[in-house]
């Protein structure tokens, strides 16, 4: 018998884990993403980050680094946005990825190398223990929905209990881990996810890099639903965790498994570690906040107008306040050297 976090992470990325080999996302994958729904996503960043150098707080030669990069998709629209909107950057800047897989790190090399060629200074690293900088700008897109999680559940009799697996059955039986009875207390979770790993990534970032700007996007809000947001995505079909008849076994690391992020939470891990420069919005107010309309009149202006409008559906996707506009939301945090 297995607690559910280790079930969830040998889903993900044990021996043939789902994440292990690569995965296409997208029309002909299990989900979509920000990023295959639109290179405007990327293109944003990239403005944001131009913006970020222009008010000073990043140098010119600051590294871009993103933590799982899947095949590079994201990185590259950010360095093709930066090439058209500020080409210069490009031979000052420097551009790195995390990725644990070494199959997936080929697969982001051989990508970017064709796209780019040498115009880019790219770096590799196995895990964000090993990256040690001075300024960076740190993107994360959809990671925390991916870090293991334990499931809790409150019986009738007002004992909060904790998920096991065992041969693919989940079963619950009295929580006696004092970390996630004092997490439950203090954020009265009483049904629902709880990943404590949250608190060492952050505190990794925190003491490795001296002076920068993170910013992930992901599925949660703020506070705790005290209900079950785990669920398992297979060919753009959804079955949450507990839905009767499931079969777990013929799912497990076949399939993208999640769930929401308690962005609380997410938050106090850097004021844990003395950072309050915090931002918390929606995917809609942010991209809006950080130029997204603006790089459409740009492209309004040098196309031609089916090719604007077929781009202008897609960004309507980012922004749709009823999908993703409001289902994803978005952190910011800055640390000052």
């Amino acid at each position: 018998m297995k607690k559910f976090s280790e079930y969830f992470n040998n889903w993900l990325y044990g021996q043939d884990g789902y994440y292990a080999n690569y995965k296409q996302i997208g029309k002909e994958g299990d989900f979509y993403t920000s990023v295959s729904t639109s290179s405007f996503f990327g293109g944003t960043i990239a403005k944001k980050i131009i913006q970020t150098i222009d008010d000073g707080f990043l140098k010119e030669d600051t590294t871009i680094l993103e933590i799982g990069a899947h095949h590079g998709y994201l990185l590259a629209d950010i360095i093709q946005f930066i090439y058209t909107l500020r080409p210069k950057l490009l031979s000052t800047l420097n551009f790195a990825i995390v990725e644990r897989f070494p199959n997936l790190q080929i697969q982001q090399k051989k990508y970017l190398n064709e796209s780019f060629g040498d115009a880019i200074k790219l770096t590799h690293y196995d895990d964000i223990k090993e990256v040690k900088l001075d300024n960076a700008f740190i993107l994360a897109n959809e990671i925390f929905d991916a870090f293991a999680c334990d499931l809790v559940y409150t019986n009738d009799k007002n004992v909060l209990q904790q998920a096991f697996v065992n041969n693919h059955k989940i079963e619950f039986i009295d929580c006696i881990d004092k970390d996630i009875l004092n997490h439950c207390e203090k954020y009265s979770i009483t049904k629902g996810e709880v990943s404590l790993s949250y608190q060492d990534f952050v505190d990794t970032l925190c003491e490795n890099f001296n002076h920068f700007e993170f910013l992930t996007f992901d599925y949660g809000d703020r506070y705790p639903r005290n209900d079950f947001s785990t669920r398992v995505y297979e060919k753009h079909k959804v079955f949450p965790i507990f839905e009767e008849n499931l079969s777990l076994e013929n799912l497990y690391k076949n399939s993208d498994i999640t769930y929401d992020v308690h962005f609380n939470y997410l938050k106090d891990c850097f004021s844990n570690n003395g950072l309050n420069d915090v931002k918390f919005n929606t995917q809609l107010k942010a991209l809006v906040e950080y130029g997204i309309l603006d790089l459409l009149e740009i492209l309004k202006a040098n196309v031609q107008e089916n090719v604007y409008l077929k781009e202008t559906q897609k960004v309507k996707m980012l922004l749709e306040p009823t999908g993703m506009g409001d289902r994803f939301k978005v952190l910011s945090v800055r640390k000052q050297s």
